[in-house]
């Protein structure tokens, strides 16, 4: 399988764009329901010499995007400052990045890459197939510490047939393998890199270079002047670490910021004026996924998870947060490869819930615990409890650190219920993996997860994946409480500003200022 243990979540509930309490009005004016899909076009004229500003939440631990883990570095590394073979759009899509075309072979098993000719490292040093070679060679060694490494597994063996051609063999069909190149795994690091370097500094190939980190407060790029291909369109950006909302919100009115990413649903009245601010609302693959102990105590019977499913209104939780989100009933989100629409399965029904628990044996009541970070809102812990006690569960809320829910839910397997929110796309592997804390184990899901991987088609394998998704639901591996929506303001004359999936990569190569 995939990632078993690296951890791709965003820690934080402002990533989300939801309200930590009750929000909008509903109405068709309300700028909770108008964060619009569009933004203006760039200026004719701009400020190449423009400094942005922008509110982040979630501030990595370390710049070592080689070893450690977590959404944050993928967020601001990706395409700023590193680069992989090849990238993603704004729609998810794949793209050449590094490798300006590539092409595989009819058995699926043989891909080669034609790499920029002109690209160098920012230290000036040129990038070559053979940089591309050690780099990859690195991620599949035994022992790997790259989060990604699992992704390219299917690596047999990379070659360089000329200073910018790389050829790669497969040990089997991967339908994965390109997708994993747009991540972590796909990244081109300087041969002989000492990966032991870059907690606090980079060598990276992308238009921005790392120029400041003051932990706890900001991170600061600077534009490569000596970039190899389009330069980017503004001298410097300041990623402001601002975890409160209302803070946010105040920085971003003030003008101490310029983007405020992650926006709170129902703090969006400040920025109605168009002429001032535009709200843009944008997908995301951030799952609210409520996790089942699948191995043991109560929710190891699948009728008490069934029974949660049916006894939480999730529509009625995506309002109360600000409806900044979308319902999906399963583990497959919209923009993702496979999905299918399952709300059918396991809809709310308080009734049928008390009947299942009945059959389970807890007919008289059923005590249970959740461990939900306390980055996210606690309303949404307070809403499963009063949805579970109307159907007889007394749910404990436990609100832990998140590096103490790592420990002993995502590590040590040590919970009832768990709620989190994961972020990355592309994941139904961890229901293929039983290692995984969720601790799902159904062999036909593993069979068609692994054969989704080496289909000949993209309609073979979504049918696979629609089969393998269908069958975590209808087991109520967990509940897919929503996936959320993200909402972002942005001042007036900033263009080029990511909208979709922001919280994976926030890629800054077309924010662009007009001048005053």
């Amino acid at each position: 399988m995939r990632r078993s243990t690296a951890v791709r979540l965003a820690a934080t509930t402002a990533l989300l764009g939801l309200a930590a309490t009750a929000c909008g009005t509903g109405a068709a004016g309300d700028p909770a329901n108008t964060g619009q899909t569009k933004q203006a076009t760039q200026a004719a004229d701009i400020d190449k010499n423009a400094t942005v500003d922008v509110r982040l939440v979630l501030e990595p631990t370390s710049l070592d995007i080689a070893s450690t883990a977590g959404a944050a570095l993928d967020q601001i590394l990706l395409d700023n400052v590193y680069q992989g073979l090849l990238t993603r759009d704004e729609n998810n899509k794949i793209e050449p990045s590094l490798a300006t075309s590539y092409a595989a072979s009819s058995d699926g098993l043989t891909y080669t890459f034609h790499l920029a000719k002109d690209a160098t490292f920012h230290d000036g040093s040129e990038l070559t197939a053979a940089d591309v070679v050690w780099s990859l060679q690195q991620v599949t060694a035994a022992g790997s510490k790259n989060p990604d490494a699992a992704a390219v597994a299917s690596v047999k063996g990379v070659t360089a047939s000329d200073d910018h051609t790389v050829v790669v063999k497969l040990k089997h069909r991967d339908t994965n393998f390109t997708w994993g190149l747009t991540e972590r795994a796909g990244i081109v690091f300087k041969k002989d890199t000492d990966f032991t370097t870059l907690a606090g500094k980079e060598n990276g190939s992308g238009p921005f270079k790392l120029s400041g980190w003051k932990r706890g407060s900001s991170i600061t790029f600077v534009r490569d002047d000596a970039y190899w291909g389009t330069k980017a369109k503004v001298a410097k950006v300041v990623f402001h670490y601002i975890k409160d909302d209302n803070a946010a919100n105040n920085a971003q009115q003030t003008g101490q910021t310029d983007i405020e990413t992650a926006a709170q649903a129902d703090l969006l009245q400040p920025f109605a004026d168009t002429s001032k601010y535009t709200v843009l609302r944008g997908d995301t693959t951030d799952k609210f996924t409520l996790a089942f102990n699948n191995t043991s105590g109560p929710t190891k019977d699948v009728r008490v998870r069934r029974a949660i499913r049916r006894a939480v209104d999730d529509a009625g939780l995506v309002k109360s947060l600000g409806g900044a989100g979308k319902l999906i009933g399963g583990p497959i989100p919209a923009t993702d490869p496979g999905y299918e629409d399952l709300t059918s399965i396991d809809a709310y029904d308080p009734a049928s819930a008390k009947s299942l628990l009945k059959r389970a044996g807890y007919g008289d009541g059923l005590k249970l615990t959740v461990q939900i970070p306390n980055i996210y809102p606690a309303e949404i812990g307070d809403y499963l409890a009063s949805q579970l006690k109307q159907v007889g569960i007394q749910l404990t809320v436990k609100q832990v650190e998140f590096q103490t829910w790592l420990n002993a839910v995502f590590t040590k397997h040590d919970y009832q219920l768990s709620l989190v929110d994961h972020a990355e796309a592309r994941d139904l592997y961890n229901f293929a993996n039983p290692a995984y804390y969720f601790g799902y184990d159904n062999a036909d899901v593993q069979k068609w997860y692994a054969a989704s991987a080496t289909a000949t088609s993209d309609t073979e394998r979504d049918t696979y994946l629609k089969k393998a998704a269908r069958q975590v639901s209808q087991d109520a591996a967990a509940d897919w409480l929503f996936v959320s929506q993200t909402l972002t303001v942005v001042r007036s004359g900033v263009t080029g500003v990511p909208r979709n999936f922001t919280s994976n990569r926030y890629d800054l190569a077309n924010l662009a200022v007009a001048k005053k």
